[in-house]
């Protein structure tokens, strides 16, 4: 039988999914070619804006009229919050954001005993940590691995901790013997993702923290490289730098979590932290990991944000001068405290100001292309094509050099120019 998946939102939802790529591989199945009907189809949505769920309700019907007779299954955290919705649309087997293994159970016996399932379950009675197998399919140079799920900062304008419930964390010990499965096999980056990594180990004996599972990654692969997933600011001081400095495995790439620039629209967010404190942060990274890529988030036209917030908030982009960005307008989320909040911007605000800041975000990533020039970069090395192979560097740029048989490779290149988005080297 042949499946396809569809992934949309965080790395999470994508460790989540190569997972269950894997059980449906083990149960028999296999991965539809391009343009294949398949047999069964699953969803793993997103919710953590009214568009995320309108793109996940848009994926869930295109991927049912394009494969008439197959089984539908949808799971994430869109159906976590939506199960009626997803069932309107046609969904045979219904999941929210826990439990993959049991999904895949429930999509074998709906292909071969047409039996439907839904499965929802309550967010904040989990307890532990789902364990899924860490990896890649299809032998794809970077792993992953999920160190922790849930979140309980509820900002204001975030559903999440509705839909993943409580902080669970994947204890050091498991952590390391799976990272060191993935180093035998040959991987040589390996990503640690979460819902919110910054608060990992608060529901462990002992309390360890993030860099505690970073060292013992660390000691126990020693051929891989380290990459993180997205950051809380407030997880950053001096020893969290000292000693992630210290094991020389962590690539300098850092994407924080800002959504603004502004303090007032920060205290409105919830968010846990002011700009002097961001600030104070980033000077910590570049202090230990020089040349380091900062990226981040941004959010614009929250409830109440003034064209001064907006132009406060552009200031502090190029103050901290970021890498990258990620920019969105402000999408309400119904359930959320800001879905109530008075004064919303019009559509057209919030998107001409997304517009205006990514605008100074594509400037800021452009200065840092240039500023690698000239510089030697490690690159893992993922694809080729007519004489040329590409990868990512450390700072997670995309690397093309002249060569062929690099894939899997970890090598180091002399960066000599720009070309529109990717820099251009010779292998030393």
């Amino acid at each position: 039988m042949k499946y396809i998946i569809s992934t949309l939102g965080c790395k999470v939802n994508q460790y989540e999914t190569q997972a269950m790529e894997g059980f449906l591989n083990e149960a028999g199945f296999e991965h539809a070619a391009p343009g294949e009907i398949a047999d069964a189809v699953i969803v793993n949505t997103c919710a953590v804006t009214a568009e995320s769920g309108r793109k996940s309700r848009q994926m869930i019907r295109r991927l049912r009229d394009e494969n008439p007779g197959a089984v539908l299954a949808v799971c994430g955290c869109y159906s976590q919050i939506e199960p009626d919705a997803v069932k309107e649309i046609g969904a045979d087997v219904i999941f929210g954001a826990a439990d993959r293994k049991k999904l895949v159970d429930a999509v074998v016996k709906a292909c071969t005993a047409g039996e439907k399932t839904r499965d929802i379950d309550e967010p904040f009675k989990r307890r532990e940590i789902e364990r899924l197998p860490a990896g890649a399919v299809d032998h794809r140079t970077r792993a992953m691995l999920k160190i922790q799920d849930g979140c309980v900062n509820f900002c204001t304008y975030c559903i999440i901790p509705y839909t993943r419930g409580r902080l669970r964390s994947l204890p050091c010990d498991e952590a390391a013997r799976e990272s060191a499965r993935l180093d035998a096999e040959g991987y040589r980056e390996i990503v640690l993702t979460g819902i919110e990594v910054a608060s990992y180990g608060v529901d462990l004996p002992g309390k360890p923290g993030l860099a505690d599972v970073i060292e013992a990654v660390a000691a126990a692969s020693p051929h891989m490289r380290i990459r993180l997933g997205s950051l809380e600011p407030t997880v950053i001081t001096e020893d969290f730098c000292r000693r992630l400095a210290a094991t020389g495995k962590l690539c300098r790439h850092f994407h924080l979590s800002l959504q603004s620039g502004c303090d007032r629209t920060l205290k409105a967010m919830n968010r846990k932290y002011d700009t002097a404190a961001f600030f104070e942060k980033t000077e910590l990274l570049r202090k230990y990991f020089p040349g380091c890529a900062l990226t981040g988030d941004l959010i614009t036209g929250f409830p109440g944000e003034t064209g001064e917030d907006n132009a406060a908030t552009a200031a502090f982009l190029e103050k901290c001068s970021f890498a990258a960005m990620h920019v969105f307008p402000y999408s309400r989320r119904p359930g959320t405290p800001a879905d109530e909040m008075p004064d919303q911007c019009p559509k057209k605000v919030k998107e001409e100001r997304a517009h205006e800041q990514q605008r100074l975000c594509d400037s800021m990533h452009r200065d840092f292309l240039r500023s690698c020039v000239g510089q030697t970069l490690p690159v893992l090395f993922e694809s080729e094509e007519d004489g040329f192979c590409t990868g990512h560097s450390d700072t997670y740029m995309p690397v093309r050099v002249k060569g062929t048989a690099l894939r899997g490779r970890l090598l180091d290149v002399r960066i000599e120019r720009v070309e529109g988005e990717t820099l251009c080297g010779t292998l030393l």
